[in-house]
């Protein structure tokens, strides 16, 4: 069975790229502007859109249509265009012309109720997250071993598992087994979730899962 999935840019050489989706189970659809978001806000299909469609820095975005999951596609990509692009709704943002195999599992993901963002972009957006938001309270601290706090403490400033592991003189497969530990305990399902927990942060402001980074 064929997936819907808009493909929202004005550049020609861009789509045909992309439309490369239609030999991967997709049913590529094709829109020029932002305006064309509005007939498919009520089917609750996948969106990729050029962030060329995008206003530029300083102006608003509009807010995603509802029932549109939009994962916004830079050729150049950067943290403050991906920042606005989530906060205004978007579930993901990624490389304009990553390949398209990536993009399929891109897309699955996020059709899971995933956010998608690159490994680098999530690094730093829990490191901002731990410099501007000290830990209020150890509550959700309470169930978890030592060790299994100290993991998720690093987790939370945007640690890698490599890093991690380097720290507390364990071995990664070790940390992983520990973060698997923590997400179940805590009800959460990726790093920024953990982090936001972690922080004491209200996280329906930011929901998903940012699956760029390693588990």
């Amino acid at each position: 069975m064929t997936i819907p999935v808009l493909l929202l840019t004005a550049d020609d050489a861009l789509y045909r790229h992309w439309a490369g989706l239609d030999g991967l189970d997709w049913a590529p659809a094709r829109g020029h502007r932002l305006a064309d978001l509005v007939p498919w806000g009520r089917r609750g299909v996948l969106v990729v859109m050029d962030a060329r469609l995008l206003p530029k820095a300083g102006g608003d975005i509009p807010d995603v249509p509802a029932g549109l999951q939009v994962v916004v596609a830079s050729a150049h990509p950067g943290d403050p265009e991906g920042q606005r692009a989530l906060v205004a709704g978007a579930v993901g943002y990624v490389h304009a012309y990553m390949p398209v195999t990536g993009l399929d599992r891109v897309l699955r993901h996020v059709m899971g109720g995933e956010i998608w963002v690159g490994k680098g972009m999530l690094s730093r957006m829990l490191s901002q997250i731990g410099q501007a938001a000290p830990e209020p309270n150890q509550d959700w601290a309470r169930d978890l071993t030592v060790r299994e706090r100290d993991v998720a403490r690093y987790v939370a400033l945007g640690h890698s598992n490599q890093s991690i592991a380097d720290s507390l003189g364990i071995t990664e497969r070790t940390v992983r087994a520990h973060i698997s530990a923590i997400f179940e305990k805590l009800g959460v399902t990726d790093r920024l979730m953990l982090a936001l927990r972690v922080h004491g942060i209200d996280q329906t402001a930011t929901q998903g899962v940012a699956r760029g980074a390693d588990a």
